[in-house]
C-alpha cells in the first residue's frame, strides 16, 4: 500500500515522527505537500473537504480509504503494519502509552519559545521564553527524560526490550531535537541521561534511518518548527 503523508512542507515537527516511522519500515509513501505545484493546495483540500470526521491539523495519513489524523494515532496504527509495535494488545498499548507520554514533551519543548502563544512571535516574549527555558531545563526536562532513561535500565536494547518500537524512534527525534534548540544545555545535560544516548545512537546507525537522515527528505531543523535555536534561551 503506498500512503500519503500530509504535513507542512518546511518544517519537520510533529509529522517528522510519521516520517521516522514510514521510513524506518521501507513504506512507500509520497510527502504529499512537499510535491511541487499543488501540493499544499492538495493537503488543504483534503482538511476542507474530508467529510464528518475531518481531521483538526496535519500530520494526516491516508491510507486506503482511511484517513488518520493526530500522531500519535498514527503512530498506532503503523507500529501494528510494520512491526514497530508489540503484536499483544498490552504491548501496543504500553508503546501507545509512550507515545502520549513524548507527546506532553513535545508539546513543553515548543512552550520554551512561544510560552504565551503560538499566535505570537518570538520577539513578543522573550523574557517569558526565558523563564520557561530555565524552568524547562530545571524541572521538567528531568522529569521526562529521567523517566525514558530508568525504563532503559538493565539489559535492554530498546524501550520495551531488544526490538526497536516507534517510541524509540521519537525518542531519537527527541534527543536531535533538543541537541539542535540547546546545544550548550542539553550537551551538560546528557551525562544525566546516557542510556537514552546510547538508544539515540542505535537508532541514527539503523541502515534505513541512516539513508534517511543523508538523504534530502530529511528537512533541517529551523526556527519555524519545534525545535528552535535561539540563544538567549540557552545559557
Amino acid at each position: 500500500m503506498r500512503y500519503d503523508l500530509y504535513y507542512w512542507p518546511t518544517i519537520q515537527g510533529r509529522g517528522e515522527f510519521v516520517r521516522l516511522a514510514l521510513e524506518e519500515a521501507g513504506a512507500d509513501y509520497r510527502d504529499v505537500a512537499r510535491r511541487s505545484g499543488s501540493g499544499m493546495a492538495a493537503m488543504m483540500k483534503l482538511i476542507d473537504g474530508a467529510g464528518d470526521t475531518p481531521p483538526f491539523a496535519p500530520p494526516i495519513l491516508k491510507a486506503g480509504s482511511l484517513l488518520i489524523a493526530q500522531t500519535a494515532n498514527i503512530l498506532l496504527y503503523l507500529g501494528r503494519r510494520h512491526g514497530l509495535a508489540p503484536k499483544a494488545e498490552a504491548g501496543r498499548l504500553w508503546v501507545h502509552q509512550l507515545q502520549l507520554t513524548v507527546t506532553d514533551l513535545v508539546a513543553e519543548i515548543h512552550d520554551t519559545h512561544h510560552p504565551l502563544g503560538t499566535s505570537l512571535y518570538y520577539e513578543d516574549q522573550k523574557a517569558a521564553a526565558k523563564k520557561r527555558a530555565a524552568e524547562f531545563w530545571s524541572a521538567r526536562a528531568p522529569k521526562y527524560l529521567g523517566y525514558f532513561e530508568g525504563l532503559m535500565s538493565g539489559d535492554v536494547a530498546y524501550l520495551t526490550g531488544r526490538k526497536l518500537t516507534y517510541a524509540d524512534l521519537s525518542l531519537f527525534q527527541i534527543v536531535e531535537g533538543l541537541r539542535y534548540a540547546f546545544p550548550k544545555r542539553m550537551g551538560r545535560f546528557e551525562r544525566k541521561i546516557p542510556r537514552l544516548i546510547e538508544l539515540h545512537d542505535r537508532v541514527a546507525s539503523r541502515p534505513n534511518i541512516k539513508a534517511y537522515l543523508a538523504s534530502p527528505r530529511r528537512i533541517a531543523f529551523n526556527e519555524n518548527g519545534i525545535f528552535r535555536r535561539y540563544k538567549p534561551l540557552d545559557r
